[in-house]
């Protein structure tokens, strides 16, 4: 489906309430404003940002937004006043779905690939706050140097999920499902659903029998592509 066509199907559903039509042109001047008039580092068709979603103007130089992006009330977009903003640090490509109230901080690089779903209430954060010294208040100690946050085609994370990295790089493999209230600090592979605090593989898929099994499956299985989690 092109992203014409799926952006068309959502406006020819039937609203409950007539007055719903107000809210919706509202949003649709607020997102045609942001992506005329904010310096984006690039900007997609069919974008659609509500109008409640905080994003300052001088951090869209740090951000590259796909088409048919979607950035639903109460959403956080935040680049560290600390990031370097030659190369976008907040990219999300194509059918990226940012679900209510949810918090992205980013101050080296964090990359929603195509097709990823974030549900409310998540947490995205490539860096942290730094208490290396105690005699002085947190707030006083700037940003750690922190990592990148890499989440690949067609995952979905749940609702409250945190997902920060210290370090490195930190990636979820695609296809995968992060638990609500999962706390995530380290990457996992492709094909799992990860869950707890501290997040650990529950259920991934084994190639080799072609199910989902508890626990991992080794990865030699487990990196061949099920038919139903193929992403076009």
């Amino acid at each position: 489906m092109s992203d014409a066509n799926y952006c068309n199907r959502k406006l020819r559903q039937p609203m409950e309430d007539p007055l719903e039509w107000v809210s919706w042109a509202w949003n649709w001047l607020h997102s045609q404003w942001l992506r005329t008039t904010y310096p984006f580092a690039s900007v997609g068709r069919d974008l659609s940002v509500h109008c409640t979603c905080e994003l300052r103007r001088p951090h869209a130089v740090g951000m590259k937004l796909g088409n048919s992006v979607l950035i639903a009330p109460g959403v956080w977009l935040n680049v560290a006043d600390e990031a370097n903003l030659d190369t976008p640090v907040i990219v999300l490509d194509d059918r990226v779905r940012i679900g209510r109230w949810t918090q992205i901080s980013a101050k080296n690089c964090i990359h929603l690939e195509r097709d990823v779903s974030i549900s409310p209430s998540v947490l995205l954060m490539d860096h942290n706050h730094s208490y290396s010294d105690p005699r002085l208040p947190v707030e006083e100690q700037g940003l750690t140097t922190g990592g990148q946050i890499r989440i690949e085609c067609g995952c979905w994370i749940g609702h409250g999920a945190a997902i920060i990295c210290g370090h490195g790089q930190l990636v979820i493999g695609r296809n995968s499902v992060v638990a609500a209230n999962a706390l995530v600090t380290r990457s996992f592979p492709a094909y799992c659903v990860i869950a707890g605090n501290p997040a650990r593989i529950v259920k991934q898929w084994d190639g080799a029998d072609q199910r989902w099994v508890l626990g991992a499956a080794r990865p030699a299985e487990a990196a061949t592509l099920p038919q139903e989690a193929a992403v076009s």
